[in-house]
């Protein structure tokens, strides 16, 4: 059962739907577990309009299921799930790629270095995890927001969610950080050099280690 919680200051069925999500896909809902609407308005203070509202989302979005004169129930995302999104993720990723290297202007490459060069440093003067994390996230959405496409940012961003809150507990290796460092730096070679061939085999070799590192965490 899901604790207690409040939601934040974006509108209410979104915030709901959001927290919701993410209790699904980090697994602090189980998979079959059965979510009730007077439950849901009890631990988060809401009335039924936003519940029923973020349930629809949720139900689009494949992580719960409507089962006629029942209920709803979480579907969750299963072990083939989480390999299949890490393969879509990799088209996309490296579409994206090519196109952000044909039409990001020298001032969003400019943004592009920044982030790698914060990566560095956290990297190797603070060993920082999280920072590298975050920055991690930071440095694709530029480039998501490069390609100039709004239903390609839109899928991406999606992918990325799901992936980040469906982690299961992180351990790194000694050398975690500077590895997607190096994969980071191969990436943005490509942006400087207008290289779109290289940017795209940096970024399905960067996908391809990044579904590795995850799926070896699985079960």
């Amino acid at each position: 059962m899901m604790p207690t919680k409040t939601v934040d200051d974006r509108p209410l069925s979104g915030s709901l739907f959001i927290q919701i999500q993410k209790d699904i896909l980090s697994g602090k809902v189980k998979p079959g577990e059965k979510l009730t609407e007077q439950t849901i308005c009890k631990q988060y203070n809401v009335s039924r309009t936003p519940v029923r509202e973020a349930f629809r989302q949720l139900e689009s979005d494949g992580l719960i299921e409507n089962v006629p004169n029942r209920g709803a129930f979480v579907i969750g995302l299963s072990r083939r799930d989480i390999s299949d999104l890490f393969d879509l993720r990799k088209i996309f990723e490296v579409q994206a790629v090519q196109w952000a290297i044909e039409r990001m202007d020298e001032k969003e490459v400019d943004k592009l270095k920044e982030k790698i060069e914060m990566m560095e440093f956290y990297t190797t003067k603070k060993n920082d995890v999280k920072q590298v994390l975050n920055l991690n996230s930071e440095f694709h959405n530029l480039i998501y927001k490069g390609t100039k496409d709004r239903m390609l940012y839109k899928t991406l961003s999606t992918y990325q969610t799901y992936l980040k809150h469906s982690a299961p507990p992180k351990t790194f290796s000694d050398d975690y950080l500077k590895t997607i460092l190096n994969e980071h730096m191969a990436i943005f070679d490509a942006f400087e050099t207008h290289n779109v061939a290289a940017g795209r085999e940096a970024m399905e070799y960067h996908m391809e280690q990044s579904k590795l590192r995850r799926m070896s965490k699985y079960f």
